[in-house]
């Protein structure tokens, strides 16, 4: 599943160039990388380091589906995981009732 999901995001960067009307060289240079690199990223190779798929998403302006990817404040399953371990009752320490 992982490298189908890094072959995806490939194919998805190439689009997106070539809708821009981009080149891979005018690509590698606004993201400061090398064409070969660009060139294994397009084809999904899962060795190009996870940055430079960053940097690519930066240059095409969509960064922000990066900084969403894990969010825990939306993570459903954490957040259920978490609400699971919650006490059943809580009591109050003598001497603390009330206080914050």
């Amino acid at each position: 599943p992982a490298e189908r999901a890094i072959r995806k995001l490939g194919g998805d960067i190439s689009r997106a160039r070539r809708r821009r009307h981009f080149s891979q060289a005018s690509l590698a240079e606004r993201m400061g990388a090398s064409l070969s690199t660009v060139r294994r990223m397009e084809k999904g190779d899962v060795r190009v380091p996870i940055h430079f798929f960053a940097r690519a998403l930066h240059v095409f302006g969509e960064i922000q589906a990066l900084e969403q990817l894990l969010d825990t404040a939306n993570d459903g399953i954490g957040l259920t995981l978490m609400d699971e371990q919650l006490p059943r009752r809580v009591r109050s320490k003598p001497g603390t009732a009330g206080a914050l």
